[in-house]
């Protein structure tokens, strides 16, 4: 088993009209996907190898705003979400784009090996750019005045420390029930809007695969 990266995060939105304007329009990003029925919406935006996903859906509201990484005691698990661009000429070009559209952009700020602005989108979710000035040669890489002993035992996973499973899931029962989204595959192979991975179709076959 192995985590290859991330597929998506996912954020909540009571407007999905001006999230779109904001995330595909001015940021630039592909509206990848979605599904839509019975007052929910869930869309899709790509950037590189990376996407973002929005729910709309009657009472959403949005986030309190948080400033990035604030203090708080709130019982939050997330602070923001960082876009990587490739170079210092993109990380400006990006605060311009962001303020000519009357959006307020932090000064841009050097953590050493990255610089980054801050600012935040319509529904108020907290937003980094970063561009990269150090590439880690040798993880983990740290500067602290107090570190943890755990990270004396270095950048791979230590074994030993989890039990290993008791139990294999049969190929039989290796299945999986309808969610919201199910409708879209059928949808988008008889439109001709994607198509199935290799694996997909061995797996469900090119007639299931479609129902």
């Amino acid at each position: 088993m192995k985590i290859t990266g991330i597929n998506h995060l996912a954020f909540i939105t009571d407007d999905m009209e001006k999230t779109i304007r904001y995330y595909r329009d001015l940021l630039g990003m592909t509206l990848e996907a979605g599904v839509g029925h019975d007052g929910f919406r869930h869309y899709f935006f790509r950037a590189g190898n990376t996407q973002i996903a929005f729910f709309e859906y009657d009472g959403a509201s949005p986030m309190a705003r948080k400033g990035h990484g604030v203090m708080t005691s709130l019982p939050l698990g997330f602070d923001h979400l960082s876009f990587q661009v490739e170079s210092r000429e993109d990380l400006f070009a990006l605060k311009d784009l962001l303020e000519g559209a009357g959006f307020e952009v932090s000064p841009a700020v050097d953590h050493g090996t990255i610089w980054s602005i801050y600012f935040f989108d319509p529904n108020n979710i907290p937003l980094e750019a970063s561009w990269t000035l150090v590439d880690i040669v040798q993880p983990p890489a740290m500067a602290e005045t107090d570190p943890l002993p755990i990270v004396a035992e270095g950048a791979a996973p230590q074994p030993g420390h989890w039990p290993a499973p008791t139990t294999r899931t049969p190929e039989a029962a290796m299945v999986a029930h309808a969610g919201n989204g199910h409708p879209m595959r059928q949808a988008l192979l008889n439109e001709g809007r994607g198509s199935l991975t290799a694996d997909a179709e061995a797996v469900l076959g090119p007639a299931q695969a479609a129902e």
